[in-house]
């Protein structure tokens, strides 16, 4: 292969003009260093490119095939140098992206509407796996970045928080009504089972004689740990630790970066859950609190919707679940993609 380029580009220029000194012109140098270049070339090729006459110059046969693949050559380096430069003009690339289906939801999309308005011609591809998940494929490179929940990385791993997140217990206020009646029956069912009848009606008519009060005003109302906009019942003399380790309480499914922190969370309060059930989605977590099936533990800014009209409300814990911060995590390898490093600057 020749070495220097610019022998071909004189002697396309050559090819095109048809004439050595219309050639020189095009090129702005001159007609003897055009024909110094040709010469070189027949030499380095040791082919007759071209031949001279009275009306100018005509390409030889051999003259005539390098041509053909020259133009397509340097039509291919045109179009390579193109696209470069509407990358970098108009920002065309790749991000590929992993996230929970709860963070994408109610975090990541916020981002990638702006970045996607700004960048419309860089193409954005997600994943929805758990946050362990997410660190594993960032590791393999299978992905270029990473919205995930504050958690223990490799070294080679930079994480770069966003916001502080707050893990809370949320319940529709009708589950605690029957779960207290529940427990109450439970707790006073006579070794008689003829009697169970009477001892479950004076129940129900001691808890609507309760509904009475609560609706009421004045000192008959029962204390709502500062939910004095709802109607949360609170079981009288019975802890809300105590309401976690006996009702149906729905967490994440175990091994995730949430169900982690809970944990350590109920092992620093001494609080032993005893009926669990696992979900593997936030969103079904709070759908399922809010049809009333059990409490259920999530992310206080995921769940505002349901709070704020009602459908749900908070157990007022003593003791607060530790915050936490969720954040875009990436490998120093694959910063170096322009289409990240677009998306890292956008949200700052």
């Amino acid at each position: 292969m020749i070495d220097n380029l610019n022998y071909y580009r004189v002697f396309l220029a050559v090819a095109d003009t048809g004439s050595i000194s219309h050639a020189a012109e095009k090129l702005y140098i001159s007609q003897p260093a055009v024909s110094k270049s040709i010469r070189n070339l027949e030499e380095a090729l040791s082919v007759r490119l071209i031949e001279r006459s009275s009306r100018g110059i005509r390409l030889t046969e051999q003259g005539k095939l390098l041509y053909e693949h020259l133009q397509e050559a340097f039509q291919n380096i045109h179009a390579a140098e193109e696209e470069l430069r509407q990358a970098n003009d108009l920002g065309i690339g790749e991000i590929r992206i992993g996230a929970s289906t709860s963070l994408c939801r109610n975090i990541l999309l916020s981002y990638l509407s702006d970045f996607i308005t700004k960048y419309p011609h860089i193409k954005v591809s997600i994943t929805c796996h758990s946050t362990l998940t997410t660190v594993r494929q960032l590791e393999e490179g299978r992905i270029d970045l990473g919205l995930i929940c504050e958690t223990t990385l490799p070294e080679r791993l930079t994480y770069q928080a966003l916001q502080e997140i707050h893990d809370t217990f949320v319940v529709n206020p009708a589950y605690l009504e029957h779960f207290y009646v529940r427990e109450q029956a439970a707790e006073h069912t006579p070794d008689n089972p003829w009697l169970l009848a009477g001892n479950v009606t004076s129940l129900l008519r001691t808890e609507s004689d309760r509904h009475t009060k609560k609706r009421g005003s004045g000192s008959d109302r029962p204390e709502t740990s500062g939910h004095t906009d709802t109607d949360l019942f609170l079981p009288p003399d019975m802890p809300v630790a105590e309401i976690l380790e006996r009702c149906n309480l729905m967490l994440l499914e175990r091994g995730n970066v949430t169900r982690n922190h809970l944990e350590h969370f109920f092992f620093q309060q001494n609080i032993q859950p005893g009926q669990v059930l696992d979900v593997n989605n936030m969103d079904l977590l709070i759908d399922f609190a809010k049809i009333g099936m059990g409490v259920s533990s999530v992310v206080k800014e995921f769940a505002q919707d349901a709070l704020s009209d009602g459908s749900l409300v908070e157990l007022p814990m003593p003791v607060s679940v530790p915050p936490r911060t969720v954040g875009f995590c990436y490998s120093q390898q694959r910063h170096s993609n322009p289409s990240l490093k677009k998306f890292l600057e956008l949200r700052r």
